[in-house]
């Protein structure tokens, strides 16, 4: 006989680069008895259909997770709240709700009051992604080899939780449970401001005259390549993401704007100890990075 697989019936709602990804490595893991997607993208919804991502999609969320013994929301996070209005009415008693946010107080702030009694919430968050959207962009193997960081309330069900957490271990990824504001303060450091960042260094290059700029493009080296990948990430989701992490990137912010108030006085005193201090410490993280094989 079969092995019955992790869950029967999975709703994915927002069928792009992550929500694609993990309905493919679910289906390649034979964890869902039947996948579900719903999109309000009607080209999504064909691709999906057309890449074999899901059985049966459609724009209808309530219709979606009828049935569901699990529904993982893979939509901005702004969107959130809104989605977990529209699908309360229709989750199963028992069924376990998810989401693969990069904020995550503002699920437990504001997704948990709205889903019914019965209906367990389990926040997550994969830390993986491209700067690659929809869902031609997914791929099973994406979660592999990464952290998925698992943010449930004190009372969570302790077997919702342990479902969710063994999902995203045999989808490849290595997991670890955290308390959510410190998440979120966590990941302002890791992702947010590194992504802030790189807007405002592509924005920069695209305001200068046009002659410099036509020349910042054609001579681009290896660092300002890798700000324009990251920059090229989905504008509706990081904007999402600012605005709901505001608290926790504006105190990085801050940080970080004193320390480069520090480079710039050392260079322009001429300190050149002071920055190749600064620049040894540095390295040591990237080898760090390396070593965890996390590059």
């Amino acid at each position: 006989m079969a092995e019955r697989p992790l869950f029967r019936r999975v709703a994915v709602i927002g069928l792009g680069l992550i929500g694609g990804s993990l309905a493919l490595a679910m289906r390649r893991h034979g964890l869902a008895g039947r996948l579900v997607g719903a999109d309000h993208n009607s080209d999504h919804v064909a691709q999906a259909l057309a890449l074999g991502l899901v059985d049966e999609a459609g724009a209808d969320v309530g219709a979606a997770v009828q049935g569901c013994d699990l529904i993982v929301l893979a939509t901005p996070v702004g969107t959130l709240a809104a989605l977990a209005a529209a699908i309360a009415p229709h989750c199963a008693l028992g069924a376990i709700v998810s989401d693969v946010g990069s904020v995550k107080e503002l699920v437990l702030r504001e997704v948990a009051p709205l889903l019914p009694p019965g209906v367990h919430l389990v926040p997550a968050h994969p830390i993986a992604g491209t700067e690659h959207s929809g869902p031609t962009a997914g791929f099973a193997e994406l979660f592999e080899g990464r952290w998925c960081i698992l943010t449930p309330a004190a009372d969570a069900d302790p077997g919702a939780v342990a479902r969710i957490e063994s999902l995203w271990q045999q989808v490849g990824s290595m997991v670890e449970i955290m308390d959510a504001a410190h998440h979120d303060r966590v990941l302002a450091i890791t992702s947010h401001l590194p992504h802030l960042i790189a807007y405002t260094i592509v924005d920069t290059a695209v305001g200068l005259e046009e002659s410099t700029q036509s020349e910042v493009i054609k001579f681009s080296a290896s660092g300002f390549r890798d700000f324009t990948r990251i920059a090229a990430s989905d504008p509706i989701m990081w904007r999402d993401i600012f605005l709901n992490n505001r608290e926790a990137v504006l105190d990085i912010l801050q940080r970080f704007t004193e320390d480069l108030t520090a480079l710039q006085r050392a260079i322009r005193r001429g300190e050149g100890e002071t920055l190749q201090d600064v620049f040894t410490r540095t390295r040591s993280i990237r080898r760090s990075i390396i070593d965890a094989r996390q590059a």
